[in-house]
């Protein structure tokens, strides 16, 4: 397996990268999923095919922007999915911990799958509400968070995609 591209957040007016795909968490409820064109042999850093764009703006985590390349050689874009919405969709159906690293990478395993930052922000969301922010601070009482909390774990929620039939 190969560590995938992370998901782009703005967050407290910064842009930063996060662990964790909520996008997938639509499509696992059965939200439609675009035929967006993707292969693993030519990039296994994207799977799933698309990079969001979100911002979490007054507790609420929105999806703000998507690229990718649908089947036909068009860009995706929010359209893509939400066709009602746009420019900014309310990630409702979310719930679940997006990690944001932060200071100097101390460690990666082989390949990049799990990289070990000095700090991790951990943002507790709920139904697409931020409810809880923590920062993990390596060194730092480690007992209350475990070795893990410090990780940016790029594997995080990464898609079970189908296989392609071919014609």
């Amino acid at each position: 397996m190969t560590a995938q591209i992370a998901e782009n957040l703005c967050f407290e007016g910064h842009s930063v990268r996060m662990s964790g795909f909520p996008l997938e968490t639509y499509f696992a409820f059965g939200g439609r999923r675009p035929e967006i064109g993707f292969d693993c042999a030519l990039s296994g850093a994207l799977c799933r095919g698309y990079v969001g764009q979100w911002e979490i703006a007054h507790d609420r985590l929105y999806l703000v922007g998507l690229r990718g390349t649908l089947c036909d050689g068009t860009p995706a874009s929010l359209a893509s999915v939400f066709p009602d919405y746009p420019d900014r969709v309310f990630a409702h159906w979310y719930a679940g911990e997006l990690r944001i690293p932060e200071g100097k990478l101390l460690s990666a395993t082989p390949m990049g799958l799990t990289l070990r930052y000095e700090r991790v922000v951990v943002l507790s969301i709920c139904n697409g509400m931020l409810m809880a922010r923590r920062t993990c601070i390596q060194g730092k009482d480690p007992a209350a968070h475990g070795p893990a909390a410090f990780d940016f774990d790029v594997q995080r929620r990464i898609p079970v995609l189908p296989k392609r039939r071919t014609a």
